[in-house]
């Protein structure tokens, strides 16, 4: 039987609740008109102090930025004082690094559901709409209507956003995060030594053939051991999803949509192409010979060290944190970005990474079975206030920002931290505005965090692309296409990453490439890319 709450259950719910906020006061933070202004005065907020705090669950796994100086929620600033302005005290449910997707298929097999869950719930197999029907998550579209008014104001005056944060079936399932602007949506893309190609005399590479000849030259000339590195964690060749080195072969790892067609990249034979590529390079000693296993902490050795000269980052956390360290030890030391790369000379770049506005990642979810719903909701709406925004994207005025002529601006703690962590690091200490969460990311955060020259122009070369054209919106699926679309591609994607990894380390022959497009036929993924076509014919018509 389902776990579901009824509607009828929630009203109860929600009554009782509000019965037991009468008895103790409540922080005025909390209480916000629908414009996010709030209704308490200046003095009554110094005056008004929760008598018994409210006591919540939150399962969340910890930003990498953050874990690297904090490693405990509980210890983090932000998250202190989050509690502290809105009168909730948080018990805080850690799984560990990179282990998010096991971990709460454990914690849901237990039953014992936190109050709120921060996780990809668009990932969850059959869709956020199985979810809620199997009693996991809440529906909350009586909660956002009734005790999330900030939140509903953003919608109301955000139409497109509102249609992809809801469900095929309407329903709402998390608080989100939302990029706050166009220009928040590219921060990633190929980053390479710039003082190691002045060194050798060479250009920064623009087509596959030109990286070809600058990763020969850091290996031979340099010594170096691994040349390019990137993310292969959690799955393989993770880090050029965004279309880096794949996408100069006219095709993405993923799906992408081309004159009208739904497509799917590993199947099409430019993925072949960019395998043999791959393949080649790593028997040149080109790609770091731990492909599959470089996760974010190693990258950062990799870079940071010199074992490498390029990979596929973002300019916050790759420029912006390895800058001043090599920098340090070597004051010529200067990593730049580079286009994403293209096959021949003066093309456009047809992929590259750009984020939706509404990603998936970050929303948080209220439990079905919760007993404190209408504070959880309440707690999470205050990150769409104005007061809950400023912290969110700039922390505490005074120590991590001020005021100057109205423009919030970070102090030197953050931008130059003495204790020497880098923008980053010190930006997760005291807001959440270079990472995920329920609130919506500010354009004035990037305007400052970007502190180096070098950041801001990698941000305009990456841009530079054609990926607005091909990519696909962010698109719901009924409960049903859901659970079918999951299941095809739980097959069909460890056969991609199988066959990748095995032709490029050379375990495999590159003709068969054509035996695993059979296999994910067979694995019924012209079915996956149906799905996709008609729901994006629905959402278009929305």
């Amino acid at each position: 039987m389902s776990r579901q709450v009824s509607r009828k259950m929630l009203i109860l719910l929600s009554a009782m609740t509000l019965g037991l906020s009468a008895c103790s006061s409540e922080s005025p933070s909390m209480l916000t008109t629908p414009s996010g202004q709030p209704t308490a005065s200046a003095k009554d907020k110094e005056q008004v102090v929760p008598a018994a705090a409210t006591k919540l669950t939150y399962w969340s796994e910890l930003n990498g930025n953050a874990a690297s100086v904090k490693a405990k929620f509980k210890d983090i600033p932000f998250f202190q004082e989050w509690q502290k302005r809105t009168g909730v005290q948080l018990s805080f449910i850690q799984p560990s690094a990179n282990q998010a997707k096991e971990a709460m298929n454990v914690l849901l097999a237990s039953g014992d559901l936190p109050d709120m869950m921060e996780y990809e719930w668009d990932s969850f197999p059959g869709g956020p709409e199985k979810a809620i029907k199997d009693g996991y998550i809440l529906r909350l579209n009586e909660v956002i209507d009734t005790y999330a008014p900030n939140l509903k104001q953003y919608l109301k005056e955000h139409p497109e956003i509102d249609k992809q944060i809801r469900t095929d079936d309407g329903s709402y399932y998390v608080f989100p995060f939302i990029r706050g602007d166009d220009k928040l949506r590219t921060y990633q893309g190929p980053i390479i030594r710039q003082d190691w190609l002045n060194e050798l005399g060479l250009e920064v590479p623009t087509t596959i053939e030109e990286w070809h000849t600058v990763l020969k030259a850091f290996k031979a000339k340099k010594g170096i051991a691994a040349p390019l590195t990137f993310l292969g964690v959690p799955n393989p060749l993770f880090g050029i999803e965004g279309g880096a080195f794949v996408g100069a072969y006219g095709i993405r790892k993923g799906f992408y949509q081309e004159n009208g067609e739904v497509k799917y990249g590993p199947m099409e034979k430019g993925y072949q192409d960019f395998l043999a590529t791959f393949r080649g390079w790593y028997e040149e000693g080109l790609i770091d010979k731990n492909i599959a296993s470089v996760d974010t902490k190693t990258m950062d050795s990799n870079m940071i060290t010199g074992r490498s000269g390029a990979t596929v980052w973002n300019a916050g956390a790759g420029i912006g944190k390895w800058q001043p360290l090599v920098e340090e030890k070597n004051k010529s030391a200067l990593f730049a970005a580079a286009p994403y790369p293209v096959l021949h000379k003066g093309d456009k770049p047809k992929f590259g990474q750009k984020s939706y506005d509404y990603v998936g990642t970050g929303g948080v979810a209220i439990s079905s079975n919760s007993k404190h719903a209408v504070e959880a909701a309440k707690l999470l709406d205050y990150g769409y206030s104005d007061e809950g925004h400023m912290l969110f994207n700039f922390g505490i005025e005074g120590t991590s920002y001020t005021l100057k002529d109205g423009y919030p601006t970070y102090t030197d703690w953050i931008l130059r931290n003495p204790e020497k962590l880098a923008p980053s690091q010190a930006l997760s200490m005291y807001t959440r505005a270079s990472y995920f969460g329920p609130f919506v990311q500010d354009v004035r955060y990037v305007e400052q965090y970007y502190t180096l020259p070098e950041q801001r122009k990698a941000i305009g070369i990456w841009a530079d692309t054609q990926v607005e054209s091909y990519t696909l919106p962010q698109i719901p699926k009924t409960e049903l296409e859901s659970a079918e679309f999951s299941s095809i591609m739980l097959d069909v994607m460890t056969l991609v990453d199988e066959m990748s990894l095995k032709i490029i380390l050379g375990i495999e022959p590159l003709d068969a490439f054509d035996s695993y497009v059979s296999k994910m036929k067979a694995s019924k993924i012209d079915r996956a890319i149906e799905i996709q076509k008609l729901a994006l014919n629905r959402y278009e018509k929305r």
